[in-house]
């Protein structure tokens, strides 16, 4: 028996709501810009306090707008109705393969957090609770999820990739597409009840299911009590790992004492000639008052391979011992990478921000082994590309 299932209320778009999941940014002014530009974007139901009619409330304050622009959003056609439905899914680039996956539903009680927690689901983040909180609010709000959680077939992800490839060339024009800000291509299909749906769900569910991008979507489904929750099932081979790096608006102590105390930790400093990048795997680059230094930092060979992790130093040495800052301090802000290592010398330059971190990209095969370990990753480690685009398949929940 799958533990992957059809969306029994669906909304597809018509093809105006598609938006970049709502923690895809790196301030909260560019999702007001996005709205303002194109108010039928689904950013203005996921974040409705950042709506240009509602800044100034508190998220649970604009929670009545939401709702309302979600009814108003159906009523002006731009998302049409489908019962018992998996909808194909296909992003294409000009020079990038095809990507492919399954928007569907998942059963909440297979999610396992930890190697004693038993399902076919595995989420492999640390997340941050006051999200989980919103999400679980909006939710409850709107009686509808608008952004899928990422999965990853692991067991049959070759024979899934096929079938989807082989699905989408027989099934005629799209219900819709969407171009996102990259300039991919979205594009989405309905599949009724039928041996196509049974076989796609069958392959879809067929495996352990990793969480590729919604760590916080999916503990908010848990915490909701929902007994299933909104996903897209992708495969390994649509799939890329981009940077994952930070930045510090404020440094709590001068430049030479932070160096001094890498020294005194246990790391090696280098100042480069050249600007900050990405670096390789094992090095860290911080670019300060215009000057690049190469960091290595400690490991500590007690811990499990996970803590010894690029991302994990950082988090646990960089900020944590040394700049003495908690994961969910406010002056960090965690940049994917749609933001290039230029964007982030740019923010310091400009004086919006004192610190940027450079970090070598998570490998596939760190992955595929954390989580095979029941194991979990620093916050904020992987950004997985492309990412599934939120607006184009809604679920409602019964």
């Amino acid at each position: 028996m799958t533990v992957v299932h059809p969306i029994s209320r669906a909304w597809l778009t018509t093809g105006a709501t598609g938006a970049q999941n709502y923690d895809e940014f790196a301030d909260d002014a560019e999702i007001t810009a996005i709205i303002s530009a194109n108010p039928h974007s689904a950013l203005a139901v996921e974040m409705p306090h950042l709506a240009p009619e509602s800044l100034g409330k508190s998220f649970t304050d604009a929670l009545p707008d939401a709702v309302a622009r979600l009814a108003l959003a159906r009523a002006e056609g731009n998302y049409l109705p489908s019962e018992q439905v998996v909808v194909l899914y296909r992003i294409t680039a000009p020079g990038e393969p095809a990507a492919y996956g399954l928007w569907c539903m998942v059963d909440t009680d297979q999610i396992s957090a930890s190697a004693d927690e038993a399902g076919l689901v595995i989420r492999n983040e640390e997340v941050f609770i006051e999200k989980v909180r919103e999400r679980v609010a909006l939710a409850g709000a709107l009686g509808t999820l608008l952004s899928p959680v990422l999965l990853l077939q692991t067991a049959q992800g070759d024979q899934l990739h096929a079938a989807l490839a082989a699905a989408t060339e027989t099934v005629g024009e799209p219900a819709a597409t969407d171009v996102d800000q990259s300039g991919r291509t979205h594009a989405i299909w309905p599949i009724a009840p039928g041996p196509r749906q049974d076989e796609l769900t069958a392959l879809a569910g067929g495996g352990e299911l990793v969480v590729a991008d919604g760590n916080h979507r999916s503990l908010a489904a848990q915490t909701g009590r929902l007994p299933r929750f909104l996903a897209v099932v992708t495969t390994p081979a649509s799939v890329a790992i981009q940077p994952y790096n930070r930045l510090v608006s404020e440094l709590p102590l001068p430049l030479g004492e932070l160096l001094k105390r890498l020294g005194e930790a246990g790391g090696t400093v280098h100042e480069l000639p050249d600007t900050a990048g990405v670096p390789a795997k094992g090095t860290v680059e911080l670019y300060v008052a215009g000057r690049t230094f190469a960091i290595g930092l400690p490991a500590d060979p007690s811990l499990p391979p996970v803590e010894n992790l690029d991302h994990a130093l950082v988090e646990r040495v960089l900020l944590g011992d040394v700049l003495g800052l908690d994961p969910g301090d406010k002056r960090i802000s965690y940049i994917g990478g749609d933001y290039p290592a230029a964007w982030l010398r740019g923010e310091v330059d400009a004086q919006h921000a004192e610190l940027a971190v450079l970090i070598a990209p998570v490998t596939v095969d760190d992955f595929v082994t954390v989580n095979l370990e029941r194991q979990k990753l620093p916050r904020k480690s992987t950004w997985f590309t492309p990412k599934a685009r939120g607006g184009l398949v809604l679920a409602q929940l019964d």
